[in-house]
This record gives structure tokens, C-alpha cells and sequence, in this order.
């Protein structure tokens, strides 16, 4: 791997020269090959040596010999290979682009998973809210059932029986069957229905098939809930709407009922919608719309929940 890099920094000769001995001026006159002579070239007419350079010719031109007037042939420099160089930079730069890009993927994927963990959190603590509250109204109404000797008391324990059962076994999951879902709802409507008087209409409708959707469990309740709570009337006719339309892509309530009973428990108020606003934001973030109204004296959600 790393010998494309072993010429990176070198010792290479000065790029001037080609030999490495001293120069010797030619017959020309001039500096030629590094080659010293010995002794007179082979042939005639040449009887004694050359006399050195510096009796023939006098002292040598300082510009024929390498600049700054240092001896040629002893001195080099370094020599710094820059495609070596280039290629060893990229790479150090890949190598480390690739790890902080690792570093980060997985930063993102810590964060994620606890902020998984906490949105299970907060919806658990929410649910645990929002189990109590629903049961202990309902057994409210049942001890009402029960202290004026109504003769439905026993049918509305087994109602109630059956939405403690959904609620312990299902309501857990952050999803559930929209059939189970819906059976709840006709429960909990069929046992408030027990203890109205004749002045209050109940006009409940299901329209669509439930068959292979989900749901958040009780997410419809919190309204319902409050239909009852407040649209309940002994002395005026009233009239409560719980419409539930199933379409391909989305399932959505409609409530409407008059406002009555306006004294709210200071501690409760509005912590039922507070909270399936943020199971809505968990569950369905950008996927729902939710509409709360209260004009002319009628109380009206509309909830929309898109595939």
C-alpha cells in the first residue's frame, strides 16, 4: 500500500547536472564531459602533457560552472514528488471523510433510538393517564345504576367487563384492530345509554368496513367521553351525534352534542383532548386533522386519522 509513496521525499541530483565530476575544458575552449586527462590522446605530435587548466587557460569563468559558485557534482537538494504527494493527500482525505461519515451514521442512529425510547415512554405514561380516567367515570355511572336499584346494573358490570378486558389486553399496543376498537365504543355508548333519561337521543353510525384497519386504542374515547359528560340534559331534549366513517385511506369521527354541564374539575380540565393531541403528534405527525368548535351553544369535533 505504501509503495506508491517511497519516492514522496527523495534525494534526487540537481536537475542541471548530468555528471558528477569536475569539468574540464574542451579543445574548444569550453566545459565539457567530467573526464580528466591523464596524459596526452593517443597519436602524434604529442610529446608532453597537457599543463593544467589553470597555466593554459588562466583562472576559470565563474559563469561555466553551477551557480553560487559551489563545486558541481558534490551538492544536492531535495526533491519533493508531487503526484506521490497529491495521491497521499486524497487518500488521508477519503479515508477520513469515510470515518466521520461512519461516526455520524451512528451518532444518528443513538439518536433515533432514544428518541424512539422516550416517545414510548411519553406514550405509556399517557395511556396510564388516560386508562384510570375513562374507568373511574364509568364505574361512576354504574354506582349510580346501582344506588337507584336500576335493573340493567348487572348488564352494564358486563359491559364494563368487556371494555376492562380491551383496555388491559390491548390498549398496551400503540395500534390495535379498528373492529376491537369499534366494539369498545359500542360498549361504553350502550352502557351510558342505560342511564339517560328519555330527553336525550343518542344517534350513533358506523359507515365503511373496519375489516383490516388499525387504530390507536381509545383514541376516539376522549370525545365520546365528553359527549356524555356534557351533552346531557334532564330538563331540556338534546340530541348526541357519534358518526364514524371508514374509507379506503382514512377513518374519521364526527361528535356534536349541546353544552349543559359547564362545570369542569379544576384538576381534569381538558387533560383527556391534551393528551390524544400528543398521541396524535406521536402516532400520526402530519397525518391528521382536528377540528374542535363550540358555536351556538353545540360542541363539535371533527378528527380526521390518514393512512
Amino acid at each position: 500500500m505504501l509503495q506508491p509513496f517511497d519516492r514522496l521525499l527523495s534525494n534526487m541530483p540537481f536537475p542541471s547536472e548530468r555528471n558528477t565530476g569536475d569539468m574540464r575544458p574542451g579543445e574548444n575552449g569550453s566545459y565539457g564531459n567530467d573526464r580528466r586527462m591523464e596524459g596526452p590522446p593517443p597519436g602524434k605530435g604529442f610529446d608532453h602533457p597537457i599543463p593544467p587548466p589553470d597555466k593554459q587557460f588562466g583562472e576559470r569563468p565563474e559563469h561555466h560552472g553551477p551557480p553560487g559558485g559551489q563545486k558541481p557534482g558534490r551538492e544536492h537538494f531535495r526533491y519533493v514528488d508531487t503526484t506521490s504527494l497529491f495521491i497521499f493527500v486524497m487518500i488521508i482525505a477519503l479515508s477520513t471523510a469515510v470515518e466521520i461519515t461512519q461516526q455520524w451514521g451512528l451518532t444518528e442512529q443513538r439518536a433515533t433510538i432514544a428518541e424512539a425510547g422516550r416517545a414510548n415512554a411519553e406514550l405509556s405514561f399517557l395511556k396510564a393517564q388516560i386508562n384510570p380516567h375513562f374507568l373511574f367515570n364509568t364505574l361512576n355511572n354504574i354506582y349510580t345504576l346501582a344506588v337507584t336499584g336500576n335493573e340493567h346494573t348487572a348488564e352494564s358490570i358486563m359491559k364494563l367487563s368487556n371494555i376492562m378486558r380491551y383496555v388491559t389486553d390491548e390498549v398496551s399496543e400503540d395500534f390495535v384492530p379498528l373492529q376491537n376498537e369499534l366494539e369498545c365504543i359500542e360498549d361504553y355508548i350502550g352502557l351510558q345509554q342505560l342511564r339517560i333519561g328519555s330527553k336525550t337521543q343518542v344517534d350513533f353510525t358506523i359507515t365503511g368496513n373496519p375489516v383490516n384497519k388499525i387504530i390507536p386504542p381509545l383514541i376516539f374515547m376522549t370525545f365520546i367521553e365528553n359527549i356524555f359528560k356534557y351533552g346531557i340534559s334532564k330538563q331540556e331534549n338534546s340530541i348526541l351525534k357519534i358518526r364514524i366513517a371508514i374509507e379506503e385511506k382514512t377513518i374519521a369521527l364526527f361528535c356534536q352534542n349541546p353544552v349543559f354541564n359547564t362545570k369542569l374539575d379544576a384538576g381534569r380540565k381538558g387533560i383527556g383532548i391534551t393528551n390524544t393531541r400528543q398521541r396524535l403528534e406521536h402516532l400520526y405527525p402530519g397525518k391528521y386533522s382536528l377540528n374542535i368548535s363550540h358555536e351556538n351553544g353545540l360542541y363539535t369535533v371533527n378528527l380526521a386519522l390518514h393512512a
